[in-house]
C-alpha cells in the first residue's frame, strides 16, 4: 500500500505565515491521536471540528489545528495522513503540581493566590508558559504602584516526574520609594498647608510620627488628587482642575518628588435646579429630599449627597438598580450652574427567595425570623438593611454579609443571599479554675446561647467558689410566638459565705432559693420591655459582729423567735425592664448605641419591701471608615430604698441588694467592691467602779464622746466597703486595631479607658455622730456624698475565648482614698465590659 504523508508545517505555515501550501483533499477514514498521558481520547475528540467520512483540505486541516491549540491541552502538535487515516500527534503542557512563593512581604500569599487563579494557573490545570511572563510584568507593575520601583519577579520551573511542574515566584522587592516633597502650583485662594493636610501621601515626617506611612504609592495619591478636586469643587469652584501631574524619580528610584499644577477657577452659584424622567409619583418627597437651593454657591458633595438621598428612597419601594445623574449646565459668562437631576427608576424588583449560606450550627428559621426584607415582596434597601442589623445583634453571630443575585432571564426577579459566619455561642466547663472575683473555684456547667441551633438560651451550671456555691437552670426562648414574644424562667440554690476574702464585704452567710419568670414582646423594631416575677427565700446566719450598718438592719429584722440567731426573708418581687439597641452587633459592636431601664420592686406583704431603679446608656462612636478605631460611652446609675414600714420601723434597703463597684466588671483599677461607703464598728468604752459590799469591783458605762470608731479589715488590708443605695458610673474608652495587623479582628480587641464613677449612701447621716471626739469623728466620712468619686485610667483586652468572653484589664488609679484598695491587673469571665 502506498503511503502518502503530509506533515503540519504546512498547515502552520498556512495558519501563522499566510502562505498556501495545498494538501490533497481526501475522505476521512479514521482519527488517531498520539501522544496523551493526561487529556482523555474523548476529550480530545471533541476538540476537532471533523469526523469519519468528511472530507479534509487545507481550510479544515487549520480549523482542526486551531481549535485543539485553543483547548489550552498542548504545546505542540503535528497532524499526518496516512492512506485514509488523520494521524494527530499532541504534546501536552505540563501539568502544575506545585506553586511556591518566596520574599514576597508586601504582597500577601492569598492575594497573589487569586491573581494567578485569574490567569488559570492553580494546582492541577495545564501551565500556559506564554502567560508566565505576562504575570511577571503584572506583579512587577503592581511593586511600582506602591512605590517600589527596583523590585523584580521571576517565575521559574522545575520540571517533575509524570510531565509535572513546580511553579516557584521569587520576588526582590528593594526599598519603597518615599515621598520627598509635594508641590502644587497655581493655588492663590488656599495655602500649601491646608491643600496638603487633606492628603493621605505624607512627606517630611518628624521623628515622633513613626507611625505614619511617607512611602509613594500610586492610588493613594491619585485618591489624594481626588480629595483636592472635591474640597474646591464642595466650595464652588466648578471649573477646578489639576492641569498637569509630575512625579519625578530619583537616579536611585528611592526618592519621588511630585508636582500638581492647578488652575482654581472662579465661585459659581447654583442658577436653578431641575428634574426630568420618571419620579414614579413620588415627585414632592424626591424634590424635598435635595437640600440644593437657588442662589447656593455650587456644591459637589450636596450633589452626591442628593443623587444617593434618592437612590435609597426609590430602593426602598422596590426600584433596586435606580439611575440618577445629575447633569450641570456652566454658564461660564454669569458663573452660574443649572443643575438638571434625570432620574431612571429602572423596574421594580420582586424578591424570589431568601437564602442563608454559612449557618453550619444556627437553624435558616432562627435567622429568618429576624428578617424584615421577605421573599414575594418588592425588595427594600432599608428592609434589607434592618434585616442585617437585626442577625447582627444575635450574640451567636460574628459577622453578616448580603448580596442580591439577578436571575437570568428575569429583569424585575432576585434572589437575596445572606452569608453568616458564627462565632461561640456556649460551653461546657469543668474542673477546676482560679478568677480574679471568684477564687479558687470548681465548674461543672453548660450556658448555651444558641441551643441546638433554635436560638434558645439555655443554662445549667454547678459552681463552688471560694465564697459561693450555687446550682442553677434557666431557660429563655426568645420567640415563644411568632411575633416576638419571648418567656424564659430561672431556677436556683445558692449557699454564700461572704466572710471569705475575695468578697470584700461584711462577714455572715446566705442561704437562697429563688425562682423567676420572664415575658418580654418589642415595642419597635429596636426597643422591647419585659416583665418578671420571682420568689426568693433568703437566710442570713453567722453574723459575728454586726457593723454599725448592719446593726440597724438588725434590729429592723431580727426576731426574737428564732433561737438560732438567723433573719428569715421570704420576698416575692416583680420587674419591668425596656431596652432599646440600635448596635450593629451583639458582641464586640463598633457602632450605635443602647439604653436600658429597670424596675424592681418586693412587692407589698413581702418580708423586706423595697425598690430598685438602674439605668444605663452605651454610645459606640467609630473614627475611621473600616470602624477599627472607636470611641466608646457608657453610663449607669441605680438608686434603691425600701418603703413602708414593719412594726415601729421603716423597711431598710436589705444588705444583699446594695450596690457595689471595683474590680474588672465595674471600675478597674480598684479592688473587687472596695469603692464606696465603709465598714465601721462604733465601740462603747467602760471604766472600773466602786467596789460594792461584797469587795467586787463594777464598771461604768462611758458617754458616746469616749466611742471609739474602728473601719472593718480583713487580713490587715484596706478598709471594705459596705455598698450603698446609689451609684453613678461612667466609662470612656478608644477601642483601636491590634498593632501592627491590618485586617479587622471580631474576636479580639484592646482599648484604652478611663472609668469614674462613686456608690453612697443616700441614708446616711454624719450628724448621727457628732456627739463623737474629734479624733474619733474624723475617721468617718460623709459617705451621702455623691461627689466622692473614684478614677482609674489603664489598657484592656476582651478576648470571646471559646470558654466566654475574657476580659485583662491593667489600670491605675487616678483619683483614690486612702482606705481604698487597689488592684492594678485584673481579669473577668462571663461577660465584655
Amino acid at each position: 500500500m502506498t503511503i502518502k504523508k503530509s506533515i503540519i508545517a504546512s498547515a502552520v505555515a498556512l495558519v501563522f505565515s499566510g502562505k498556501a501550501f495545498a494538501i490533497q483533499e481526501f475522505i476521512i477514514e479514521d482519527i488517531q491521536v498520539n501522544g496523551l498521558q493526561r487529556v482523555a481520547l474523548g476529550a480530545s475528540l471533541t476538540y476537532i471540528p471533523v469526523q469519519i467520512g468528511d472530507k479534509l483540505n487545507d481550510f479544515r486541516l487549520t480549523q482542526t489545528i486551531k481549535s485543539l491549540y485553543a483547548s489550552g491541552h498542548f504545546d505542540n502538535i503535528e497532524a499526518y495522513r496516512e492512506g485514509g487515516a488523520l494521524i494527530i500527534k499532541v504534546s501536552e503542557r505540563p501539568t502544575i503540581a506545585e506553586i511556591e512563593f518566596d520574599g514576597n512581604k508586601d504582597v500577601k500569599e492569598e492575594q497573589l493566590q487569586e491573581n494567578l487563579q485569574d490567569q488559570n494557573i492553580r494546582i492541577g490545570e495545564p501551565l500556559d508558559k506564554t502567560t508566565l511572563t505576562l504575570l511577571e510584568k503584572g506583579l512587577e507593575d503592581f511593586y511600582q504602584s506602591i512605590g517600589k520601583y527596583n523590585a523584580s519577579v521571576s517565575a521559574k520551573i522545575s520540571h517533575l516526574p509524570r510531565n509535572r511542574v513546580k511553579l516557584t515566584f521569587e520576588f526582590s522587592e528593594g526599598k519603597a520609594a518615599k515621598v520627598k516633597q509635594i508641590n502644587i502650583v497655581g493655588n492663590e485662594l488656599y495655602s500649601d498647608e491646608k491643600l496638603l493636610s487633606l492628603f493621605e501621601s505624607k512627606y517630611d515626617l518628624p521623628w515622633w510620627q513613626f507611625l505614619a506611612n511617607d512611602r509613594y504609592q500610586k492610588q493613594t495619591f491619585s485618591g489624594d488628587i481626588e480629595k483636592l478636586e472635591s474640597f474646591y469643587k464642595d466650595q464652588g469652584y466648578v471649573r477646578f482642575a489639576v492641569d498637569t501631574t509630575q512625579v519625578s524619580l530619583t537616579p536611585d528610584k528611592e526618592q519621588v518628588y511630585v508636582t500638581l499644577n492647578v488652575k482654581e477657577g472662579e465661585k459659581y452659584k447654583i442658577k436653578e435646579v431641575n428634574f426630568i424622567g420618571d419620579m414614579v409619583g413620588l415627585d414632592r418627597a424626591i424634590q424635598a429630599m435635595v437640600p440644593i437651593r437657588e442662589g447656593s454657591y455650587y456644591n459637589a458633595a450636596a450633589i452626591t449627597y442628593s443623587e444617593e438621598t434618592i437612590t435609597n428612597y426609590l430602593g426602598a419601594f422596590g426600584y433596586a438598580y435606580p439611575e440618577v445623574k445629575t447633569i450641570p449646565d456652566i454658564d461660564d459668562e454669569n458663573k452660574e450652574v443649572s443643575l438638571t437631576m434625570s432620574v431612571t427608576p429602572g423596574n421594580r424588583i420582586n424578591v424570589r427567595r431568601i437564602d442563608f449560606v454559612g449557618n453550619s450550627i444556627t437553624d435558616d428559621e432562627v435567622l429568618r425570623r429576624e428578617l424584615r426584607q421577605f421573599e414575594g415582596s418588592w425588595l427594600s434597601n432599608r428592609s434589607l438593611e434592618a434585616s442585617k442589623a437585626r442577625i447582627a445583634r444575635l450574640p451567636y453571630v460574628e459577622q453578616i454579609e448580603f448580596e442580591t443575585i439577578k436571575i437570568p432571564g428575569e429583569s424585575d426577579l432576585v434572589d437575596v443571599v445572606f452569608t453568616v459566619k458564627e462565632r461561640p455561642s456556649g460551653s461546657f466547663t469543668a474542673g477546676v479554675g482560679y478568677g480574679d472575683l471568684t477564687g479558687l473555684s470548681l465548674q461543672l456547667g453548660v450556658q448555651q446561647e444558641n441551643f441546638l441551633g433554635t436560638g434558645n438560651s439555655v443554662g445549667v451550671n454547678v459552681n463552688t467558689y471560694s465564697y459561693s456555691k450555687q446550682i442553677s437552670f434557666s431557660y429563655t426562648d426568645p420567640y415563644f410566638t411568632v411575633d416576638g414574644v419571648s418567656l424564659g424562667g430561672s431556677l436556683s440554690y445558692s449557699e454564700l459565705n461572704y466572710g471569705n476574702s475575695f468578697s470584700n464585704s461584711e462577714d455572715y452567710e446566705l442561704e437562697r432559693i429563688s425562682s423567676r419568670l420572664t415575658l418580654g414582646y418589642p415595642l419597635n423594631e429596636i426597643s422591647r420591655i419585659s416583665y418578671g416575677i420571682g420568689y426568693l427565700h433568703n437566710e442570713m446566719s453567722n453574723i459575728s459582729q454586726p457593723s454599725e450598718q448592719m446593726r440597724n438592719f438588725y434590729s429592723i429584722y431580727t426576731d426574737s423567735d428564732n433561737k438560732q440567731n438567723q433573719l428569715v426573708f421570704d420576698n416575692y418581687e416583680f420587674n419591668i425592664n425596656w431596652l432599646q439597641s440600635t448596635l450593629n452587633r451583639g458582641l464586640f459592636p463598633s457602632a450605635g448605641s443602647s439604653q436600658s431601664v429597670g424596675f424592681k420592686v418586693a412587692i407589698p406583704g413581702s418580708d423586706s419591701q423595697f425598690f430598685k431603679f438602674t439605668a444605663e446608656d452605651r454610645h459606640y462612636f467609630p473614627l475611621s471608615r473600616d470602624q477599627r478605631w472607636v470611641f466608646m460611652t457608657k453610663a449607669s446609675f441605680g438608686y434603691a430604698n425600701g418603703y413602708g414600714s414593719t412594726g415601729i420601723h421603716d423597711h431598710v434597703l436589705p444588705i444583699w441588694e446594695m450596690f457595689r463597684a471595683g474590680g474588672s466588671s465595674t471600675m478597674r483599677g480598684f479592688e473587687n467592691n472596695v469603692v464606696g461607703p465603709k465598714l465601721f464598728y462604733r465601740t462603747t468604752q467602760e471604766k472600773a467602779g466602786v467596789p460594792d459590799i461584797t469587795g467586787e469591783t463594777g464598771s461604768i458605762l462611758l458617754g458616746p464622746e469616749n466611742d471609739i470608731i474602728q473601719k472593718y479589715t480583713r487580713n490587715g488590708s484596706a478598709a471594705i466597703s459596705n455598698g450603698g443605695n446609689a451609684q453613678a458610673l461612667a466609662t470612656l474608652e478608644l477601642i483601636f486595631p491590634i498593632p501592627f495587623t491590618e485586617e479587622q479582628s471580631n474576636s479580639v480587641r484592646p482599648s484604652l479607658f478611663m472609668d469614674i464613677g462613686n456608690v453612697w449612701d443616700t441614708e446616711f447621716d454624719l450628724d448621727r455622730y457628732s456627739n463623737l471626739s474629734r479624733t474619733e469623728l474624723e475617721k468617718l466620712d460623709d459617705y451621702s456624698d455623691a461627689t466622692r468619686y473614684r478614677a482609674s485610667a489603664g489598657m484592656s483586652i476582651q478576648w470571646i475565648s471559646p470558654m466566654g468572653p475574657i476580659v485583662f484589664s491593667f489600670a491605675k488609679p487616678l483619683k483614690k482614698f486612702d482606705d481604698d484598695d487597689t488592684k492594678f491587673f485584673s481579669f473577668n469571665i462571663g461577660q465584655t465590659f
